[in-house]
């Protein structure tokens, strides 16, 4: 079971001190959150995509990038990476790149986005936004598995004889998640290819929750990749932690009143009972995260969302620090009536070793005429 942490990168203003972070401030916080999750023993840190106002998390690559040197053990992945409105080539060689950088501690999370405007930004149509989502991805998933493609579709200039690189790690791609909230054409998708299916249920129920995960199941099995319960899930939760459940609940209100993802909406208690928010003591979480295999059964990664709302940097690390008391006992719930068939989440490692080993696939240059490699004139060697 992996556990790790989220963020998405906004710049809120502490409600209860008034003050609002520098960009450059919440910038190198996030690097600060993600060494520390390293540091109390988390599994994952990821980074979503927003290229609007009030979020400082355009560019994940970047991010991912000197994260990636500041850290040794940590899987890096993307909360989201939109694949509307990136294009499939860049992310490819990016994420490539990123992936070789830190021998393989990446993976990717696709999405379609949540806010409108960013479509036109990047000259794409909000309402093709599911064709772009398959129809990019479909390309991306060729780049990288395909040392030469040949490709054309709707969305962009067809592509002829076309090499990415540089080529994946080993051989082996980045792990892909397909995260959403709501669409059940993007848990058909993950199905499809048999990646992993992340449902970031924060602001949903569990009913919701529970039918999104049981439809990308049942696709799964139905394509082939294995059973049901060997699909590759994730989820998302969130918290408000202090040693009490008092302290919690008096500390953090301000914060959920005056987010921008919360405020206005239901109450604090509201919003607790009906969604994946826990505000309370350690144990509270422990027990409520340890609950969502009841609606979901086993499954492989849980991510938390801890640094919103406007929390200082100070409290997001002192969250993290309660976090990295329970760690152990959370992992142990975890494995308890695990069974045996059902898969962990794949790591760079395990999916090389289900590939039967690394391989080169360095692409040399060739003589149009001879298809000989220009440097050293040795036969090119064709890779599967």
């Amino acid at each position: 079971m992996q556990i790790g942490i989220f963020t998405v990168g906004d710049v809120t203003a502490d409600p209860t001190t008034g003050r609002t972070p520098s960009e450059h401030e919440r910038i190198k916080a996030t690097v600060a959150i993600a060494r520390k999750a390293e540091e109390i023993g988390l599994d994952v840190f990821a980074t979503g995509e927003h290229h609007n106002p009030p979020f400082i998390s355009s560019n994940p690559t970047a991010t991912l990038a000197y994260v990636g040197a500041q850290t040794e053990r940590i899987i890096l992945s993307t909360a989201t990476t939109l694949i509307t409105t990136t294009d499939p080539v860049l992310i490819a060689e990016d994420y490539a790149k990123i992936q070789h950088l830190t021998d393989g501690r990446v993976d990717l999370m696709m999405g379609r986005g949540n806010t409108g405007p960013v479509y036109p930004w990047f000259g794409k149509d909000i309402r093709r936004g599911l064709e772009l989502a398959i129809e990019n991805y479909a390309l991306l998933h060729r780049l990288w598995r395909e040392d030469v493609v040949d490709w054309e579709g709707k969305f962009r200039t067809p592509l002829q004889g076309y090499t990415s690189t540089p080529r994946p790690l080993d051989g082996v791609p980045p792990f892909v998640w397909h995260g959403s909230i709501r669409s059940p054409e993007i848990a058909e998708q993950a199905a499809y290819y048999g990646d992993g299916f992340f449902h970031n249920h924060i602001f949903w129920p569990a009913s919701h929750t529970r039918q999104m995960v049981a439809l990308y199941r049942r696709r799964f099995e139905h394509y082939g990749h294995g059973s049901a319960d060997q699909a590759i899930v994730g989820l998302g939760g969130q918290f408000f932690m202090r040693r009490n459940s008092q302290d919690a609940v008096r500390e953090f209100r301000p914060y959920f009143d005056n987010a921008p993802v919360y405020g206005h909406g239901p109450s604090l208690e509201d919003f607790t009972s009906q969604t994946p928010l826990t505000v309370g003591s350690p144990q509270e979480v422990l027990e409520r995260t340890l609950s969502f295999r009841d609606y979901v059964g086993h499954y492989q990664r849980q991510l938390f969302l801890v640094d919103h709302a406007g929390l200082p940097l100070k409290t997001v690390l002192e969250q993290l620090d309660l976090l990295g008391e329970i760690l152990p006992e959370m992992r142990k719930g975890f494995a308890e009536g695990r069974p045996a068939h059902v898969p962990d989440a794949p790591t760079h490692g395990s999916l090389v070793a289900a590939a039967g080993g690394a391989r080169d696939t360095t692409v040399h240059a060739t003589d149009d005429v001879t298809g000989h490699r220009v440097e050293d004139d040795a036969p090119v060697q064709a890779t599967a």
